[in-house]
C-alpha cells in the first residue's frame, strides 16, 4: 500500500472517530441546558446545522473510503474534493484556535485528552488531504 493510501485510508477512517466523539458534546456541554434560553427557531437551527455537519463528515469519511484509488491516483475531481476536505479542516482549525474558548469546559483529564487528541486529528486531516490535493505523486520513503 502506498503511504498516500494508507494516509487516506486513515483519514476517511478517522472522520468516524470525530463522529464518535462529537456524539458527546451535547452532554458534555449541557446543550439541554444551555439551548434553553434561545427560541424554539434557533434552538432548531442550532439542532439541524450540526446534523449537517455530521452529515458532511459521515460524507467525506465514506468517500474517502470508497474512492481511495481516484484519491491516490491524484485525478482532478479528486484533487479538487480532497482541497476542499482540507478546507473544511482547516478552516476548522483556525476557529479552534482563535474563535472558540474550550478551557471552561475542559474540566477533567477525559475532556483535555479528547480535545487535544481531536486538534491532532484535524491537524491530521488537513495535511492528508493537502498532500492529496496539491502533492499527490509525491511519495514519503517508507522504511
Amino acid at each position: 500500500m502506498e503511504p498516500l493510501e494508507l494516509a487516506l485510508l486513515l483519514a476517511g477512517i478517522a472522520h468516524f472517530g470525530i463522529l464518535i466523539a462529537s456524539a458527546n458534546a451535547p452532554k458534555a456541554l449541557n446543550w439541554k441546558e444551555a439551548l434553553r434560553p434561545l427560541s424554539p427557531l434557533l434552538r432548531q437551527m442550532f439542532w439541524v446545522y450540526g446534523w449537517f455537519i455530521v452529515l458532511i463528515i459521515i460524507s467525506f469519511g465514506t468517500i474517502t473510503l470508497v474512492h481511495l484509488e481516484t484519491f491516490v491516483a491524484g485525478e482532478s475531481l479528486a484533487r479538487w474534493v480532497c482541497g476542499m476536505i482540507a478546507l473544511f479542516w482547516f478552516v476548522r482549525l483556525i476557529v479552534q484556535f482563535f474563535v472558540f474558548d474550550a478551557k471552561p469546559y475542559l474540566t477533567n483529564w477525559f475532556y483535555r485528552v479528547g480535545y487535544h487528541g481531536l486538534t491532532v486529528v484535524f491537524l491530521y486531516l488537513t495535511a492528508v488531504y493537502s498532500w492529496a490535493a496539491f502533492f499527490p505523486s509525491f511519495t514519503l520513503p517508507l522504511p
